[in-house]
Parts: structure tokens; sequence; C-alpha cells
């Protein structure tokens, strides 16, 4: 009788404690459910090195998180505005010293999601008003003349947008 008086209380203290021990999981099922390629067009619009670099280092995060859900990313992104003084290897001195060190961790940035296969679009009209040189645009980028109509034409093509600015 007495071991079954202290077994009892012992059982259901561990039985309670595991299930409130256990870490809910985390993920996005409900907004991925069948869903086999996530496509999202990044329309880029930061003026601040720290905030981009920031974003860029989320955005590679979110094709991470894409791929451990079984779900391929099909992103773009499309730089416009004051983004595009960060993407430059001739930035002018005024823009190497608002970015405070971090042109090169941009860069790698920009590289890294080359690299996971992200799709990199520079607007031509950006570059022109902000007087950044075409041909010192990051090597993994795509210079396209007008960032709007590119976002226009991937929304047609089914892409979502995804502002961040």
């Amino acid at each position: 009788m007495k071991l079954t008086q202290y077994l009892l209380p012992l059982l259901l203290i561990l039985t309670f404690s595991s299930a409130t021990s256990a870490s809910p999981v985390i993920n996005d099922a409900a907004a991925l459910a069948d869903l086999k390629v996530a496509r999202g067009v990044f329309l880029i619009d930061i003026g601040d090195a720290k905030k981009l670099n920031f974003y860029l280092q989320v955005i590679q995060g979110s094709v991470k998180g894409l791929q451990a859900q079984s779900v391929k990313p099909d992103f773009v992104l499309v730089y416009i505005g004051p983004s595009v003084k960060y993407l430059s290897s001739a930035p002018s001195a005024e823009t190497e010293q608002s970015a405070a060190g971090l042109l090169l961790d941009i860069e790698s940035n920009v590289e890294a999601l080359a690299a996971l296969g992200v799709r990199q679009e520079v607007c031509a009209v950006a570059t022109r008003v902000f007087g950044i040189d075409n041909s010192s645009i990051f090597a993994p980028m795509t210079l396209v003349g007008d960032g709007f109509i590119s976002l226009i034409g991937y929304q047609a093509q089914g892409y979502h947008l995804v502002p961040v600015f």
C-alpha cells in the first residue's frame, strides 16, 4: 500500500512536468499548407546601412526557414531609392562615413543571398538619382531600367509583394 501511495503522486508529477516542459512546435504550417514554391518580390527601400544589413540577414533566414519546411523559395529583391548607395564597389565618401563600416557586411550578405539562389535587381532610376556608377554595382546583381516596372511584372507573374523599408 505504501509503494502505491508514493508511486501515484510521482507518476502524476512526472506526467504533468513533461507535458508542461515540452516546447511547442513553432512553424508556418498553416500558411504554407500544400505550398511547394513561395514566390516573393521584395521591395527594398532603405536609406540606413545598419537597417539594410539587418534585413538582408533576415531574408536569408526566411529562405532557410522555407527550405526547412519543404517549400522552395523563389525570391527576387528589387532595390530602389537610397538602398542603391550601399550596393556599389565605389561608394562615395559620404556613404562610407554614414555606413559606419557596414559596407563589406552588406556586400557579403548580397553574395550570401545570391548563393542561396535569390535574384537581386537594382533600379537604374535610383542609381541615376543617387549618382551611382552602374558598372560599380555588386556582381551578383542585375541592373534593371525601373524597379517599379520590375515589381509590377513580378506581381503579374504571381510573385507576392514584400515591402521592406
